[in-house]
């Protein structure tokens, strides 16, 4: 077991009774144990009643389904929404004659990696802005298998079996108790996500199962021993993870301070209700009983040193050999999209943040004579807000980065005004089939060319509006604005409003 080691000057959440968390600059140390499943244990000490300043400590088991088309050690297929025990082998089922099992293989005592750490930035304020990043320490990565799965018919009283998932390859990420919030948990996850999938080690797609979190969580007023922990298992959307987080450290606040106690129990968020809800009692310590497995040799990784010198490169796992072949990061890339566009630090992150979002703007810079900035702007406000409103993935988009592009192409050459190119946008939306200049030619959007019929319009304008010629000549030029919108309402949107306030001013001179 680890050694107990010290937190100490860093900034915590502290929360208070029936309000959400709020960050303060106390600074306090407190022992953490060396490992998520060493927190306290129910006969640990309960934090005091009667006053209201709580700190939360959360730790996370995460379990990434392996980028494989078989299973770990059978080789049955790996399929999503496959029929019930369609996917089984014999050895999977443990039937006799197999080598049966019955029992889940795991590295939980020789782990393939020990004492890593992620980085992740969390955003601070109304406006989104990675401006404080955080490290998690990892205890350990291990590979395991899954196991089958339960389904209760309540309706029969009884359990069925699906063997489809037993012996699909896990690789468990146990991180130690250094997050303090669901925020925290879901940015940590999220990262760790984004990073499996650079790398192909997993698809990580939290709907299909292939990346699940159990949180454990427990609070303790600052400065004193660590709370009673309790597990939320099986947590599958990085949202209802925070929801889930932060819905057990206020309830278990409210318990503590309504002079209760905490349960060391395992319990599950119910998604529909918002809370979470007890699944068993976990009070009597745990016996796995683990044992060698006698049929499987010994994984060894080497690296450029300790390689033997006959070796056979393909039958061997060489670390230094993998680290030379990585592919870019998650962080690196943020990096690079800074630097290659001159682009914020948070609208790196979106990028990222949405699947299939990053490869949408690539797409669309490589069409566009656009400004990145201009294209961030469309990208991240127009574009993902109408993907937002119906729900719909950037894989599902009814408009494609060619027509995107060729529409910002036409604002960029002053063919069609910015609020003549969001009707493009919305009709691009609704009809697919047609191009942006098809629609502005059908629309007749074009923005006005003629000189001599704008100048024209601008006269027809301050004649009409004596008042606001009066105004603007006694030195009020906030009321040309006024002026532009009457010509612009004239045109029809037509008329480009820098052309409109060099004309207007001239004539008011």
């Amino acid at each position: 077991m680890a050694a107990p080691m010290l937190r100490c000057a860093r900034a915590g959440w502290c929360w208070s009774l029936g309000s959400r968390p709020r960050r303060t600059r106390k600074f306090f140390a407190e022992p953490v144990p060396g490992g998520v499943r060493g927190q306290r244990s129910a006969a640990a000490q309960e934090p005091r009643p009667g006053t209201h300043e709580w700190a939360a400590v959360v730790g996370l088991e995460i379990h990434a389904q392996i980028s494989s088309n078989s299973k770990l050690f059978s080789g049955s297929q790996v399929t999503f929404l496959a029929p019930p025990n369609s996917l089984v082998s014999f050895f999977d089922a443990s039937l006799p004659g197999t080598l049966p099992a019955g029992y889940q293989i795991t590295q939980q005592r020789l782990p393939i990696a020990v004492n890593g750490s992620l980085s992740y930035s969390l955003g601070v304020g109304a406006r989104w802005s990675p401006s404080a990043t955080k490290t998690v320490r990892i205890k350990q990565i291990q590979l395991e298998q899954d196991s089958g799965k339960s389904l209760h018919d309540d309706t029969r009283s009884q359990t069925l079996i699906d063997l489809n998932r037993a012996g699909v390859g896990l690789m468990e990420v146990v991180m130690e108790p250094d997050m303090s919030c669901g925020d925290e948990a879901a940015t940590a996850v999220r990262e760790l996500q984004l990073i499996l999938r650079a790398l192909g080690t997993s698809q990580a797609n939290m709907a299909e199962g292939q990346l699940r979190v159990d949180a454990n969580i427990s609070v303790h007023h600052p400065g004193e021993p660590l709370g009673v922990r309790t597990e939320v298992k099986n947590l599958n959307s990085i949202r209802f993870l925070a929801k889930a987080i932060d819905y057990e450290i206020q309830r278990q606040i409210e318990e503590l301070q309504n002079g209760g106690k905490i349960l060391n129990e395992t319990r599950a968020f119910d998604e529909k209700l918002g809370c979470t809800v007890s699944m068993r009692d976990k009070e009597g310590r745990q016996d796995y009983r683990f044992m060698p497995e006698p049929n499987l040799p010994p994984l060894i990784l080497y690296d450029s040193e300790s390689l033997p010198v006959a070796a056979d490169p393909q039958q061997v796992v060489n670390i230094d050999w993998i680290r030379e072949r990585l592919p870019e990061l998650p962080s690196v890339t943020r990096g690079r999209l800074v630097e290659q566009y001159g682009i914020l630090p948070e609208h790196s992150f979106a990028l990222l943040n949405e699947d299939g979002l990053l490869e949408f703007f690539q797409n669309v810079m490589k069409e566009t004579r656009a400004e990145p900035q201009k294209v961030i702007g469309w990208i991240l406000s127009t574009f993902l807000g109408y993907l937002k409103q119906q729900s719909l993935a950037v894989s599902e988009s009814p408009i494609s980065p060619s027509s995107l592009a060729e529409l910002l192409n036409l604002v960029d050459s002053k063919v069609i005004s910015l609020p003549a190119a969001r009707k493009v946008f919305e009709e691009l939306w609704q009809n697919q089939g047609k191009t942006p200049g098809q629609i502005v030619q059908e629309k007749k959007l074009e923005l006005l060319q003629n000189q001599e019929e704008l100048e024209k319009l601008c006269q027809e304008v301050l004649a009409k509006n004596p008042q606001e010629v009066m105004a603007v000549k006694k030195g009020n030029h906030k009321v040309v604005n006024k002026l532009i919108g009457m010509v612009r309402r004239a045109t029809e949107g037509r008329a480009d409003p820098a052309r409109i306030k060099q004309i207007l001013e001239k004539q008011l001179q």
